[in-house]
């Protein structure tokens, strides 16, 4: 009895502190995640007031933030959608990769991790911050910009490619031999493209099968069959994650907008549970011997960002303000850089404290580069172009005047 009194009144405070947390960081204007973040660090190990009675219930939850992430994730996103942004944005996509999972990578191998941790380093600067790049969206009313499109079909990219990424990184992580390995790829392969062929030919049939005038029901099924998906998928070592937003995916229309906003709430009580969770389990000692490398990665990556959205933007016929608000706009990390770290730090537990640096650091900057890329960009044009016009006027000044003249 008094262990459940006490594991109430941590998880009361705990969610309590959250909400808080939240309204702090709406008031100032940007995303409650760093907040989250040290919240975590404050009461987990090592921190000022450890919490131990609701560690495994909060383990829990955690892991149902991940699911449901993904979950909304794949709401929002159709079958059809996503094979057209595949077949437009994919060299955006590719040059997403090189320029922004290499730098991690390259990290890794420098600071002897070993190749695994290079892989899931690798993710933790590729993937940009979905969750926070939408509302940074509609808080500069960019909704309707010309390059928004581009934004979010990059966001698409990275989001499918998690479907084959995480698996792999799984795979990595358990050990798995190459054969193994190779077994799990296709299995997820070959489910990422069933899911798609389904959700393209008989979308509807399936959510018509889901749906429900009842909201109860509707979310009872949606939720029961997503942690069903997401258990199987584990099993298999496919990643829950991948299992919740193939889920996502496979429901449309009226259904798919339902059961978003039934399950909005719980999405973000049990993400801000997970962010915390992280922060639990990362113990504040160990940030100060990576802050450089993190911060030093940060300022590459934030660089390599900007480069994709200024190409993607470019291949889309957009021209300057718009490449720049782009790739200032594609800066933050979050949630996914995050979610990988969490699945690393059995592995390399190091990637923990760099992880939790280098987010903390970029879910400030990004909001801010998304806001002052493109003005700053204009500026400097401004100034080379002055300097370049002043050039022959100083040089035709300078020039000495013959001694007949």
């Amino acid at each position: 009895m008094h262990n459940t009194a006490a594991m109430l009144i941590e998880l009361g405070a705990i969610i309590l502190a959250l909400g808080l947390l939240g309204r702090l960081a709406g008031r100032m204007g940007f995303s409650p995640i760093p907040l989250y973040l040290l919240a975590g660090l404050a009461f987990g190990h090592g921190g000022l007031l450890p919490l131990q009675a609701s560690e495994e219930f909060t383990a829990t939850g955690a892991e149902i933030g991940v699911i449901l992430l993904l979950l909304l994730l794949g709401l929002e996103y159709s079958a059809s959608e996503l094979v057209t942004n595949l077949k437009t944005q994919y060299p955006s996509g590719a040059a997403d990769f090189v320029l922004n999972a290499v730098p991690g990578a390259l990290a890794a191998l420098l600071l002897g991790w070993g190749p695994v941790a290079a892989v899931a380093l690798a993710g933790v600067t590729w993937i940009s911050s979905s969750g926070v790049i939408a509302k940074v969206l509609g808080d500069l009313r960019r909704l309707g910009n010309r390059e928004t499109p581009v934004v979010l079909g990059v966001l698409v990219i990275e989001d499918l490619a998690m479907a084959v990424y995480l698996p792999i990184l799984t795979a990595l992580l358990a050990g798995v031999s190459l054969a193994g390995g190779t077994v799990t790829l296709l299995i997820s392969l070959s489910t990422v493209g069933a899911v798609l062929y389904v959700a393209l030919r008989h979308g509807r049939l399936i959510s018509r099968a889901v749906s429900s005038d009842s909201a109860e029901m509707l979310l009872l099924v949606v939720l029961g069959l997503t942690l069903l998906i997401a258990g199987l998928a584990q099993e298999l070592q496919v990643s829950a994650a991948v299992g919740a937003f193939l889920v996502g995916i496979a429901l449309s229309g009226e259904v798919a907008e339902g059961a978003g906003n039934l399950l909005m709430p719980l999405r973000d009580l049990f993400a801000a549970v997970f962010f915390v969770f992280f922060g639990l389990s990362t113990d504040p000692a160990d940030i100060p011997p990576v802050l450089v490398p993190a911060l030093l990665l940060a300022v590459v990556t934030a660089l390599t960002k900007i480069a994709t959205g200024w190409y993607a933007a470019r291949r889309a016929g957009i021209h300057g303000a718009g490449r720049w608000r782009a790739g200032g706009t594609l800066v933050a990390r979050g949630e996914f850089s995050i979610v990988i770290a969490g699945l690393a730090v059995a592995v390399e537990p190091r990637i923990g404290p760099l992880a939790t640096a280098y987010v903390l650091i970029l879910v400030v900057v990004g909001p801010l580069t998304a806001r002052y890329t493109e003005p700053l960009a204009r500026r400097l044009t401004r100034r080379s172009t002055a300097r370049t016009q002043a050039a022959p006027v100083e040089a035709e000044r300078a020039e000495p005047v013959p001694a007949d003249a």
